[in-house]
């Protein structure tokens, strides 16, 4: 089995200025997703020359009335897993509860010991729906 690390996702209040910011560090936009159906933007800024190593900027159209009080800001790390069906059965055959099932064969949350939300995407195509995870429900929140 073989994981590759894909990002930290930070929640932000106001796009434009946390984008300004992660500019001064020296930070650059790599990647943009608008999603109008669940009214949010991602924005991957990342070092240049490392691509393979962004900061995922998560705004929610909406606003957040949490933020910045709530600690909301630190979202989740992010891996690609070659299998993320058998990812899942060893964390699970280990006590890890699986958060977030990945019963789309691509997404899977998990928790840390410490709370820290762990996102396992599947390298490459998603594997075709399978049980038992694709009619098992979330556990908590992820």
């Amino acid at each position: 089995m073989t994981i590759r690390y894909l990002h930290t996702m930070v929640r932000v209040l106001d796009l434009e200025k946390s984008m300004a910011f992660y500019r001064l560090l020296g930070l650059e936009e790599t990647r943009r997703i608008d999603n109008d159906k669940g009214r949010f933007t991602l924005v991957f800024m990342a070092p240049p020359g490392q691509p393979e190593c962004p900061v995922e900027l998560t705004h929610n159209w909406d606003g957040d009335s949490g933020l910045p009080a709530d600690s909301r800001h630190f979202g989740h790390l992010a891996y690609a897993v070659d299998d993320i069906y058998a990812t899942c059965a060893a964390l699970q055959a280990q006590g890890v509860v699986i958060n977030r099932p990945p019963r789309d064969g691509h997404m899977a949350f998990v928790r840390s010991p410490d709370n820290v939300s762990i996102e396992l995407l599947q390298k490459g195509e998603s594997l075709p729906p399978a049980e038992p995870w694709a009619s098992m429900p979330n556990t908590g929140h992820w």
